[in-house]
């Protein structure tokens, strides 16, 4: 399995140094260690517990994909198939791949939506072609299937397959080729640190064969990756399961270049394999393995699996579509361990609190194909630092310590393997590991019929369902049952007014006397306000690019109160942290669980506080932007004049102690103003209406504040400027931000509805895709947010002058297009220019 030829060094003498340590001989350590080489890095060293590959990387099927649910994740596969070829010529060690394309069945109504929808958006990304074939084009491609009841399917003629260990072997004899060191049988037993400061900066790794100082580490352990965080006080949330595929003898039925065939209703995938077929299973129900620890010696080793209960239903259905199955032999079947992540999307990126450690695991059995690019992205972070694409999805800071947990692993993972073949709906909600995090009026949403979804842990009300209806979720790319429920709630926030429990959002308090100058430096707006205004901004990286939107309340001359998302809040800290002088006089602290925050929003919302809160609420005495101290019933709270649905409204924060209290004194005067009971699903469809951004959709950090339309939030003059400020003044005096423009689509028909990701189409050619996309209740229309990138000026007048569409499922639905809202433009409502009826 090794390549022993190329093995130039000692194996029992390590370097005394190195400029990066890799840990894990996987895939995806080999390519790290390539790509770094590559970059120039010298004295790179790779280091592997046993042997290359003997993890979980030599019993891959070796597909290779892709077709992706974002565009950052397709030109990660899409450069992970290219490269293929460059290592192969460059190193003449074969990977053995293949390009014989691949094919996605459908034979219910709801994968085909699936199907179209996502060929259509990965057309939009331009890195893949997808094509729409019919049964009977499916039926000449893969001449052994049934498709007697197949509504469809797609097919990528440029994917292919490849073998894993050729694969990974040709990256180590690239990497030792460019200079870097690549060991096996050395057994790293910790990850040294200077100790200054909270985890400090990376200075070696111990291992059973001496000590190599560094001042990089990267964790590639695979399923070992989290047992090896844990020994630094790295969360890396991953867990092995038991995975499975059958091989069949050879069959005269069979050729070589035999597309992929991908079966999702029915949890299995079928590849060529030696003159036979190989079945692969993605079961629903997983089976967690390893929950006591990996054996010290395993290596190459296959487990017994429970073969009766997690294969066997699934080889029937292959039976039932491929017949030839049937009568054949079976060489083997097989089961090994792969490991899953809390939601299945791969770890990469420095970890928070450790200066020169860097993750790159958990790759969710989509390791082979996804190599390449994971390793490039790595190693670039590592060089540049910063990532080369958006990738906030996988980006490690967005896990949460209970996420690394024993037990909520081993139930998370028995969901999550399956869930990567299971439809893809909006909203769809885990049934595993829930309840972790609640606010505390949590009991008296179930009183209320909550409809809860989970973000971070956090039990969040997303609807509520009326008597008669329970409050669960049904899933569609169409309407749902609680389409309407949800509805409602949405015009009764634009009619009376609603509550919301938003405590789960983010809360940080930043204090000390230079408090002041160091938030200076993080917020593009300035912030130097009188007390008791609350500012929005974002925080942006040396390149303008947006690491957060949020808003900053100055509660006195050296406190502040932070608000940002729910997901967010490790990436916040951390953002913090690193760009927050030490040695200056302000700290800063995660406060999220000290308080909950209830929105009241709409245009009875002042009506129904001003007795409450006993202040004058009017617009000449508490304008937008306030924050005041007042009191509800027994307990203090902080009342703040802000609103994220683009009505009048008040952002009420209490202490979590005294939650229940004021939450049910808002109910108790809540009747007699229209007060309604409101989920988080509507508050995202009346922010859509406003064109109001969402971090991680509208924004990421390769989107400047020009671009996506809120350039009013950076205070180009302001002293002493902010992080990003010049790549800010220098986009707007070239104007480019003016080819690349954040646009707020509403479709003429009522019909279609929009999620994201939905191609935007100008004219005839595609100009992008959404970011975002929901229904505007009270727009009467599906609404999307989405970038158009043109040669031209993007202005109104030229949106005016075009005809503009939207793609979804292939078919085009016609919108007129706004760079501002199409809901209240001019922000009367926000500021109470509305009043209630």
């Amino acid at each position: 399995m090794t390549d022993t030829a190329n093995v130039d060094i000692d194996r029992a003498r390590l370097p005394r140094r190195a400029s990066a340590v890799i840990i894990g001989g996987g895939v995806t350590g080999a390519s790290v260690a390539w790509h770094l080489a590559k970059l120039g890095w010298q004295d790179v060293l790779l280091l592997e517990r046993r042997q290359f590959a003997c993890g979980t990387t030599w019993h891959a099927a070796g597909l290779i994909g892709t077709v992706r649910a974002s565009e950052s994740h397709a030109k990660l596969c899409e450069y992970s198939m290219r490269l293929l070829h460059e290592i192969e010529a460059e190193t003449g060690q074969s990977t053995g791949f293949r390009q014989v394309g691949s094919l996605s069945i459908a034979h219910t109504v709801d994968r085909l939506e699936e199907l179209r929808r996502v060929a259509a958006s990965n057309n939009a990304f331009g890195v893949t072609r997808v094509d729409e074939v019919t049964p009977q084009e499916i039926g000449n491609l893969f001449p052994l299937i049934d498709t007697a009841d197949l509504l469809g399917g797609t097919f990528v003629a440029h994917d292919g397959k490849g073998n894993p260990t050729e694969i990974t072997m040709a990256f180590i004899k690239g990497a030792r080729a460019r200079g870097a060191m690549c060991i096996e049988d050395v057994t790293v037993e910790d990850i040294l640190f200077d100790g200054k400061g909270e985890g400090g900066q990376v200075t070696g790794v111990k291992t059973d064969q001496g000590t190599v100082h560094t001042d990089f580490v990267v964790n590639c352990g695979g399923m070992w990756a989290r047992e090896l965080g844990k020994r630094s006080g790295v969360n890396v949330p991953l867990h092995a399961c038991e995975h499975y595929y059958a091989i069949t003898e050879k069959l005269d039925a069979v050729h070589r270049d035999l597309p992929v065939l991908r079966d999702h209703d029915k949890c299995l995938y079928i590849k060529e394999d030696a003159g036979g077929l190989l079945v692969g299973a993605f079961e629903k129900r997983a089976m967690a393995w390893g929950q006591k620890g990996i054996p010290e010696d395993f290596c190459f080793d296959e487990l017994p699996g429970h073969m009766e209960e997690q294969l066997m239903p699934v080889l029937e259905d292959a039976m039932a579509r491929v017949p030839v199955l049937a009568d054949a032999g079976w060489r083997s079947f097989f089961c090994g361990p792969e490991s899953f992540t809390p939601d299945d999307q791969f770890h990469v990126g420095p970890v928070p609190g450790k200066r020169g450690y860097f993750v790159a695991a958990g790759l969710n059995s989509v390791g082979i194909q996804s190599s390449g690019g994971i390793g490039k992205v790595c190693a670039e972070w590592m060089h540049d630092g910063h990532s080369p694409l958006d990738l906030w999805s996988n980006d490690i800071r967005r896990v949460y310590p209970f996420m690394g947990t024993q037990k909520f692993l081993e139930e998370r993972v028995t969901e999550s393997l399956g869930l990567l073949y299971d439809n893809h709906f909006p909203f769809r909600q885990y049934a595993t590991a829930r309840n972790v995090r609640r606010s505390p009026v949590h009991e008296r949403l179930v009183e209320h019929r909550a409809c809860f979804g989970e973000v971070a842990g956090w039990e969040r009300a997303n609807w509520f369902a009326p008597e008669g209806v329970t409050p669960e979720y049904d899933y569609s790319f169409g309407r749902t049952r609680w389409f309407e429920h949800s509805a409602a709630e949405h015009r009764a926030f634009r009619e009376t007014c609603v509550v919301f429990d938003q405590t789960s959002f983010s809360k940080y308090l930043v204090a000390g006397r230079d408090a002041l100058a160091q938030l200076q430096r993080l917020c593009t707006a300035n912030i130097d306000v009188e007390s008791g205004r609350i500012v929005y901004t974002h925080w942006l990286n040396e390149r303008g690019g947006i690491e957060a939107d949020l808003t900053v309340t100055r509660l006195e001359q050296h406190r502040f109160l932070v608000i940002s998302a729910a997901a967010v809040t490790h990436k916040d800290l951390d953002w913090m942290a690193r760009n927050i002088d030490p040695e200056s006089h302000c700290f800063f602290s995660d406060v999220t669980e000290q308080s909950a925050v209830f929105g009241v929003m709409g245009p009875n919302s002042r009506a129904l506080l001003e007795p409450l809160l006993r202040l004058d609420l009017s617009d000449p005495v508490f304008p937008f932007g306030t924050s005041r101290m007042s009191e509800i019933g027994y307990a203090p709270v902080r009342a703040t004049r802000v609103s994220f649905v683009g009505e009048m409204g008040w952002e009420i924060t209490v202490d979590t102690s005294m939650a229940m209290h004021v939450f049910d004194r808002l109910l108790q005067a809540g009747p007699a103003h229209g007060l309604k009971l409101a989920g988080l699903h509507c508050l995202d469809t009346g922010r859509l209406e406003k064109k109001f951004l969402h971090f991680g959709h509208d924004v990421a950090d390769e989107d400047t504040p020009l671009e996506a339309g809120v350039g009013f939030v950076c205070a180009l003059d302001k002293p002493g400027g902010f992080i990003g400020r010049d790549a800010v003044a220098a986009q707007k005096q070239s104007g480019t931000h003016f080819n690349k423009r954040l646009v707020q689509f509403v479709l003429d028909d009522p019909e279609p509805l929009l999620w994201h990701h939905e191609p935007i189409v100008c004219g005839d050619e595609v100009s992008g895709y959404l970011t975002s996309g929901g229904y505007g209740h009270t727009l009467g229309a599906s609404v999307g947010l989405g970038y158009v990138k043109h040669p031209e000026r993007i202005d109104q007048a030229f949106l005016d002058g075009n005809d503009w569409s939207v793609d979804v499922a292939g078919t085009r639905y016609p919108a007129k297009a706004h760079l501002r809202a199409a809901f209240d433009p001019g922000g009367e409502r926000l500021r109470g220019g509305v009043r209630a009826g």
